[in-house]
């Protein structure tokens, strides 16, 4: 845990049911618990951007169960949303929303913003992170391709940077990468770094 010692007094739980989530978190040498949260998916209607997944993000972190705190907890909780032509984009409920939403993507702009939320008993704290990420056209068939062998159910906007779609799809990025992937993990290595000072300032 290069420059997070501090951290060692905490039990750091991961509430997410991401593979991508959790991968990244591991590349960061920080040891933790992963564990599944299911919170509805929800916010109050006039939300924008940004203000969208610290909202989903801090609402995870409110439905980790009262039982599993204690005083070493440190919870980290994270929602990402895709923001295009002023309107969010989930996950897909089905294959046709799927196609729907790659389409809408398909030879245009937009953007993938993530929302972190870190508590402990004496802190909560939230951040966020921007990408932008250009889609070259996609051909109905590339779509397709797509979507009936990756299935990406899971996956705000329907696609996963790191896959088939991600490689032949995507023309150029600005920001970071892995915010893309879910999990801005070099935001989220310097508000660990703060951690201690906030605390105890």
């Amino acid at each position: 845990m290069q420059n997070l010692e501090h951290l060692k007094k905490y039990h750091i739980i991961l509430a997410s049911r991401s593979p991508r989530r959790r991968h990244l978190l591991q590349e960061l040498d920080i040891p933790f618990e992963a564990v599944n949260l299911e919170v509805v998916e929800s916010y109050p209607a006039g939300l924008q951007r940004e203000e969208i997944a610290l909202y989903l993000a801090t609402a995870k972190a409110n439905a980790f169960p009262e039982e599993r705190w204690n005083n070493e907890t440190l919870l980290i909780t994270a929602d990402t949303i895709v923001w295009l032509e002023d309107r969010t984009i989930g996950k897909p409920a089905d294959r046709e929303e799927a196609i729907r939403m790659l389409r809408s993507l398909s030879g245009k702009k937009h953007e993938v913003i993530t929302g972190i939320c870190l508590r402990t008993r004496s802190l909560t704290r939230s951040f966020f992170c921007q990408t932008d990420v250009w889609f070259r056209e996609l051909s109905n068939e590339e779509i397709t391709y797509y979507v009936d062998r990756y299935h990406p159910m899971d996956k705000a906007g329907a696609y996963g940077a790191q896959e088939w779609i991600g490689y032949i799809g995507i023309e150029r990025i600005e920001g970071s990468y892995f915010n893309v992937m879910g999990l801005p993990v070099h935001q989220l290595y310097e508000e660990l770094k703060k951690i201690e000072n906030i605390v105890y300032e």
